[in-house]
């Protein structure tokens, strides 16, 4: 399994990020995924999840309505669609596949808001 995340950066309050996981070495359109993140001195935190399929999505309370999940089966990549960010977002971005027991972790993508 690999999970390779990218598109994290820098970017002011109020601004937009799309985040990319292209993942291999598994059949990626059986198994949901999620996304999850990490701020300096604080635990790692479920941001979004996907089912197989894409029509089912979950996600934490403070990111409802600004951020998106979606996965293009076709492409073996998961999406993370993040408007209106806020410094509080600031975070490394990993993306994770569980399957059973298994849980398999990508490198991580940093995401910093700041003005």
């Amino acid at each position: 399994v690999q999970l390779v995340e990218s598109g994290g950066g820098l970017v002011q309050p109020g601004g937009s990020l799309r985040l990319s996981c292209a993942a291999s070495g598994f059949t990626f359109s059986s198994y949901a995924m999620s996304w999850y993140r990490q701020a300096p001195g604080k635990e790692r935190e479920l941001v979004a999840s996907i089912i197989s399929a894409g029509g089912s999505t979950k996600y934490a309370d403070s990111m409802k309505g600004r951020f998106t999940i979606s996965r293009d089966n076709a492409k073996n990549t998961v999406y993370l669609q993040m408007n209106s960010l806020k410094p509080e977002d600031t975070a490394v971005y990993y993306c994770n596949l569980r399957i059973g027991l298994g849980d398999w972790w990508g490198q991580g993508t940093q995401v910093t808001v700041s003005s």
